[in-house]
């Protein structure tokens, strides 16, 4: 028995709910680590996951993580604080699809830029908790009606009347996930967002996302070009330069991690990790204005460019608003991104 399947097999039953016999059985019958979906999350195949905490209050004493002893575990704490947690409200446990679907939806919930969340959870590794989830939101998609009644009465008529069907979202919460689930999620047309768990001693939890993809958005139809008297045409040239602007931004929101997508509605488009670092508001006039995560405390406040927004009324979420009209706004603005991400 080489090291790498002694360190698999001493350590995988706690750590990722996966025992020594199946993982004997597999190799036996041919399986390598890779077809195993846990030696790449162990360290064996991937680079950069071995991770560690340590205690260095008294010392220097290592943190062990583990997994939650039941699923239930996980599930009450994220619940108690998801909005903390995934930046989602939440709204129903244990969510009752009727006697004709007979499932039971683990977590109900509404993001911050309104779309229905599904939140699944698992102990350990489960090669079913994506299609679990998607056979959920399936039902969720035909009982629309439902959903909004549910986010009438938790948040009232005003939240519920604008729920963004066209991003609905299916997060699963879970000890581990295989390279196949990830090709998986890149391959559907809904968001979905894969977040490994662990318990690190017995006050700490943390969340780390694997994968998050935004699904397969429809292409948006181009718009015709503007002709007429000359100022109709000044105008378009002014509307064209901060639809410019607002492309290269978009650009530099989207560049700082693989980890990151973005979803629109009518009033801004929103950047996120798990939760939104900048919401985009469409170019109004000669401006643009970008909404971030940032703290307004720990940023410079600039006049005409970032002020302090807590508490006042506007699109998108976020405290810090940064006024962009030309590229050099927005280079200054690269530092007040990057803070924002850290965030998130």
């Amino acid at each position: 028995m080489g090291p790498n399947v002694a360190k698999l097999l001493n350590s995988a039953p706690e750590m990722y709910g996966v025992g020594r016999e199946e993982i004997l059985t597999r190799l036996r019958a041919g399986s390598n680590f890779e077809q195993l979906g846990v030696g790449q999350r162990f360290g064996i195949e991937r680079e950069g996951s071995n991770l560690k905490l340590f205690d260095t209050k008294s010392g220097v004493t290592e943190v062990v993580p583990r997994l939650a002893e039941v699923e239930a575990d996980v599930q009450d704490l994220v619940e108690g604080h998801m909005q903390t947690m995934l930046g989602v409200r939440f709204l129903a446990s244990e969510y009752s699809t009727g006697p004709v679907h007979a499932g039971r939806i683990d977590s109900l919930g509404i993001d911050e830029n309104g779309a229905p969340v599904i939140v699944e959870y698992k102990r350990g590794i489960d090669a079913g908790v994506i299609n679990q989830g998607l056979f959920y939101m399936a039902w969720l998609l035909d009982h629309r009606d439902t959903f909004r009644h549910l986010v009438r009465d938790r948040l009232g008529a005003h939240v519920a009347a604008q729920v963004l069907w066209s991003a609905p979202r299916l997060i699963c919460v879970a000890g581990d996930f295989t390279r196949y689930d990830i090709h998986a999620v890149r391959e559907h047309r809904h968001a979905i967002d894969l977040v490994r768990y662990r318990y690190f001693g017995g006050e700490h939890f943390g969340l780390e996302t694997v994968a998050s993809f935004p699904g397969r958005a429809a292409a948006r139809k181009s718009g015709s070009r503007t002709r007429g008297t000359a100022k109709v045409q000044q105008t378009a040239a002014k509307e064209e330069a901060m639809a410019e602007l607002a492309a290269a931004v978009d650009e530099v929101l989207l560049g700082f991690g693989d980890d990151l997508t973005k979803v629109s509605n009518q009033t801004y488009t929103a950047y996120r990790r798990m939760q939104n670092y900048a919401c985009l508001v469409p170019p109004k006039k000669a401006k643009l204005l970008v909404y971030l995560k940032a703290d307004p405390a720990t940023v410079d406040l600039v006049p005409g460019f970032a002020r302090d927004v807590t508490g006042l009324g506007h699109h998108g979420t976020g405290d810090l608003e940064l006024t962009l009209q030309t590229e050099r706004d927005l280079e200054r603005a690269a530092d007040y991104f990057r803070q924002s991400y850290t965030l998130a």
